[in-house]
C-alpha cells in the first residue's frame, strides 16, 4: 500500500506530496492542471520506463519518493526513490541502496495497477488472465496446479536423462576409446581410497628409519644407561628426602623431582618400545617408494589430486558401461519420457477442467458488475486455446484470454484490440471487484475509468469505487462529483501562474469548505449558492 508520495521537478510540479488512504482516494481539479503529471510519478515508481522531457524545466532532475507498506504487520515499511536526470540518466534506491529499473517494476511494481492508460495495464496482457482466473478459484486449485508443475518437473528431468543417454550412445569410437584406455591405465596401477594418504603417512618414517633409531635410541641410553638421567635424578631425590627431616621445603622440592622421574622412566619405556617397532625391512621401503611413484603418476596424468583420478575414473567407467548395451537404455529413458508425458497429460486436463467449470462463474460475476457500471449488453468471455505440447509451462497446457463484447450481438475479440480505455479501465474495475481480497495487487489507480460517464452511470461508478475501496487502496483521477464526495480523502491539483514565471502545480488537500466549494465546481463548473447547497447535500448524505 502507498502510504506516502513525495514529487520534486516532475513536468509542472516543482514540489507536492501525497498521503492516499487506506480505501478511496479521489484527485480532481481543472483539465491541464497537472494530474497527468502526478501519475506519471506514479508509473516510474512501478518501473516504467523514464523521459528526461519529463524533467521541469530550468532544473537538473526530477525526484519521486515514496514508502511502502507491503503488509498491515509492516511498521517500517519500503522507501523508494527514482531520479530522472535532464540528460536521461537514471538511478533507483530502494531502502537507501541502489537499485535496477527491473527490480523496482518486479518489487513494488507488481503491487500497483493503473487502471488507465495501455501501457501498464495488466488486464491487457494475455498472461495474467489464467492468474486471474486462478486467484478467484482460490485454495480450490492449488492441488491441481501443484501436480501439473510436479509431473511438467518430472517430464523434464525424463527428457534431460533422454538426451544424456542418446549423446553417450552417440559418443565417437575415440571417446570410447580414451576412456577404455583410462580404465586400464589406473587398474593397472588400482589404488584405493586413503591409500595415497596411508603412504604419506608411513613412507617417511620407513625412509629416514635409520635417523629416528639413533634419536630414539640415543635418548633412551642418556636417561637409563648407569649414571645416566635416571639414575642421577634418583639420587638427587635421595639427597632432598634426607635433608627433608632438616626443612621441609627440600621435601617439597623432592617431591616434584619424583614426579617428574616417574614421567621420564615412562619416556624412556616407550622409546625402548619405539625402537623395538622400528623396521630396516629395505625390500618393504622399496616396495612403498615404487608404489608412491606409481600413484603420483596417475595424479600427473589424471589429476591433480587422487580424487580427480578416481572421478576421471568412475566417468569413464560409467561411459563404458553405457555403450555396452546403449539400444537398452535408450528404449528404458524412451519408455520413462512417454510414462511421464503421459502423466503430465492427465494432470493438465484436471487443471484445465477446474478453470473450465470456473471460467463461467467468474465471467458472469464480472458481467453482472459491468451491468451495475451501466455498459449495456457489454460481456467479457473466457477463452481457452489448447497449446501445441511443445508450448506446454509451468501455467498449464493453455492459452487463456479475456475477451469482450462491447455488445450481445457482437463476436467476442480479445479485450487489448477492440477496448477504448474507458471500457477496459471499467471492465478492470469490475474484475477488481469480483476478485475482490484474492487479487494479489494492493493498490489501483484510476486515470480514464469515468470517461463519458455521467447520470445513472456516475452514481453506480462510484458506488462500484467504493466497494472496491473496501478490499483495495483505490486511487482515482475524476471529474465526477459522485465519486468524489465518497473518498476518505480529497486533493484538488490546482495551476498557478505568475507573470514571466513557469506555471506550478499544486497538490492540496481539502476538507470541510473547501470541499464543498470543490465539489460544487464540478457539479456545476463554478461555485454559487445552489452548487454549494447541492454540494453540502451529497456530502452530508455520503457522511
Amino acid at each position: 500500500m502507498l502510504d506516502e508520495l513525495r514529487v520534486q521537478n516532475v513536468a509542472l510540479i516543482d514540489d507536492a506530496s501525497f498521503a492516499p488512504a487506506s480505501g478511496l482516494t479521489v484527485l480532481t481539479g481543472e483539465t491541464g492542471a497537472g494530474k497527468t503529471a502526478l501519475l506519471s510519478s506514479i508509473k516510474l515508481l512501478v518501473g516504467e520506463r523514464a523521459d528526461a522531457s519529463a524533467v521541469r524545466e530550468g532544473t537538473d532532475a526530477l525526484r519521486v519518493e515514496a514508502r511502502f507498506f507491503t503488509s498491515s504487520e509492516d511498521q517500517e515499511g519500503i522507501v523508494v526513490s527514482r531520479k530522472v536526470s535532464a540528460d536521461g540518466r537514471g538511478r533507483v534506491e530502494i531502502d537507501g541502496h541502489m537499485a535496477s529499473v527491473k527490480e523496482l517494476a518486479g518489487g513494488i511494481g507488481t503491487s500497483i495497477d493503473l487502471c488507465g492508460q495501455h501501457e501498464h495495464q495488466r488486464l491487457l496482457d494475455v498472461k495474467n488472465h489464467v492468474s486471474m482466473l486462478d486467484a478467484w478459484i482460490g485454495p480450490d486449485i492449488q492441488s491441481y496446479q501443484a501436480e501439473y508443475k510436479d509431473a511438467l518437473h518430472a517430464y523434464y528431468v525424463a527428457i534431460a536423462e533422454l538426451q544424456r543417454v542418446i549423446e553417450v550412445s552417440q559418443s565417437s569410437n575415440a571417446k570410447i576409446d580414451e576412456a577404455s584406455f583410462l580404465v586400464q591405465k589406473i587398474d593397472e596401477v588400482s589404488p584405493k581410497e586413503g591409500e595415497l594418504e596411508d603412504l604419506e603417512e608411513q613412507l617417511p618414517r620407513f625412509e629416514h628409519a635409520e635417523a629416528l633409531l639413533q634419536a630414539a635410541g640415543g635418548t633412551h641410553e642418556l636417561l637409563s644407561s648407569d649414571e645416566g638421567v635416571i639414575d642421577s635424578l634418583s639420587e638427587a631425590v635421595q639427597i632432598l628426602q634426607n635433608a627433608s627431616t632438616f626443612d621441609a621445603t627440600l621435601g617439597s622440592y623432592a617431591e616434584s623431582l619424583s614426579s617428574a622421574l616417574i614421567e621420564i622412566e615412562d619416556v624412556s619405556s616407550e622409546l625402548r618400545s619405539y625402537v623395538g617397532s622400528l623396521d630396516f625391512d629395505e625390500e618393504a621401503l622399496e616396495e612403498m617408494q615404487s608404489r608412491m611413484a606409481r600413484l603420483q603418476g596417475l595424479m600427473r596424468t589424471y589429476g591433480p589430486g587422487m580424487k580427480d583420478v578416481f572421478k576421471k575414473y568412475q566417468a569413464a567407467q560409467n561411459l563404458l558401461e553405457v555403450t555396452r548395451d546403449t539400444k537398452k537404455l535408450v528404449r528404458e529413458a524412451q519408455a520413462e519420457v512417454d510414462r511421464a508425458k503421459d502423466t503430465l497429460s492427465v494432470k493438465a486436463n484436471a487443471l484445465k477442467k477446474v478453470r473450465v467449470a470456473a471460467a463461467p462463474k467468474l465471467c458472469d460475476a464480472v458481467n453482472l458488475q459491468m451491468s451495475h457500471l451501466q455498459m449495456g449488453s457489454a460481456q467479457i468471455e473466457l477463452n481457452f486455446e489448447d497449446l501445441p505440447f511443445e508450448q506446454w509451462n509451468k501455467v498449464g497446457s493453455t492459452k487463456i484470454e479475456l475477451m469482450y463484447k462491447p455488445s450481445a450481438q457482437m463476436t467476442a475479440r480479445p479485450l487489448r484490440k477492440i477496448a477504448s480505455g474507458g471500457e477496459v479501465s471499467r471492465v478492470m474495475l469490475a474484475c477488481k471487484v469480483v476478485l475482490g481480497e484474492s487479487d494479489d495487487c494492493d493498490t489501483l489507480v484510476f486515470d480514464e475509468v469515468d470517461a463519458g460517464v455521467g447520470g445513472t452511470t456516475a452514481v453506480a461508478l462510484a458506488e462500484v469505487l467504493a466497494q472496491l475501496a473496501k478490499t483495495h487502496q483505490v486511487i482515482v483521477v475524476t471529474h465526477l462529483p459522485q465519486v468524489a464526495v465518497l473518498a476518505s480523502k480529497h486533493y484538488v491539483v490546482s495551476k498557478t501562474e505568475e507573470h514571466n514565471a513557469l506555471p506550478i502545480t499544486s497538490l492540496t488537500e481539502v476538507s470541510g469548505t473547501q470541499r464543498e466549494e470543490e465539489i460544487a465546481r464540478m457539479l456545476s463548473g463554478s461555485i454559487t449558492e445552489a452548487s454549494l447547497a447541492h454540494a453540502h447535500e451529497l456530502l452530508t448524505e455520503t457522511y
